[in-house]
């Protein structure tokens, strides 16, 4: 919580800095893209457990992100609760159910065929946790007054990055899901109206028959996703 006295800015030596070499740089940029490429969207979950504390650390770690003013416009609901998890799946699949049935549109469903979506959404019951991602669209000062929060969708998107990295390098496999509309998150999560949902992850360990899309593996080559201008 911010407070209005302590708005001053205050510059202070950069912490845990590091130096490489150029040849230790690119080492550790590769090795981080070889464990990166090795991450999987997963539908189908074993119900093994997870400690509590693998997640805390890696939504912990979603909280490192930069974001616009420092203000951390975010807030993460993780679920491991039976009866909570399947309320929210029901309430998920009515959403789904309307988008495949007319919502969304031939041209988007035609997209989604080779990735074998459909109204079902059983992980949401199997994966041992489920964390819902609010966006805060304002914040409020210690005194109760409302302020501004700025670049929240690129902010949050950003922690959520780190969010789905960090679970990666736990050995956990993920599942992002964007129910629309999903306000029947915040009524059962007891979220307040200055938050927007605007993910579930769902989060644990792969069934031993996971499978994932063939065309999930295709990936665009660095020529079609990076110029660059020397």
């Amino acid at each position: 919580m911010f407070s209005k006295s302590k708005m001053s800015f205050e510059p202070i030596p950069l912490p845990d800095r590091v130096d490489l070499t150029d040849d230790e740089r690119i080492e550790a940029a590769r090795a981080y893209y070889d464990r990166m490429k090795s991450r999987h969207t997963v539908r189908d979950f074993s119900d093994r457990p997870v400690d509590r504390a693998v997640i805390e650390a890696a939504v912990m770690t979603a909280g490192t992100a930069p974001s616009g003013a420092n203000h951390q416009p975010w807030h993460f609901v993780a679920i491991s609760g039976a009866e909570a998890k399947h309320k929210i799946r029901l309430a998920a699949e009515e959403e789904e159910r309307k988008f495949y049935e007319g919502g969304a549109g031939d041209e988007w469903l035609k997209a989604l065929e080779p990735m074998g979506t459909d109204v079902a959404k059983p992980h949401l019951d199997i994966a041992p946790w489920l964390i819902v991602i609010f966006a805060q669209r304002w914040g409020e000062f210690d005194d109760g007054t409302r302020y501004k929060n700025y670049y929240v969708p690129e902010s949050v998107g950003i922690a959520t990055g780190f969010l789905i990295s960090a679970l990666h390098h736990a050995g956990l496999v993920a599942l992002t899901h964007t129910p629309n509309p999903m306000k029947f998150l915040n009524d059962l999560l007891g979220r307040p109206a200055s938050e927007k949902p605007v993910m579930i992850l769902a989060v644990g360990h792969p069934s031993p028959d996971a499978t994932v899309p063939r065309a999930a593996k295709i990936k665009k080559p660095l020529d079609q996703i990076l110029s660059v201008l020397d």
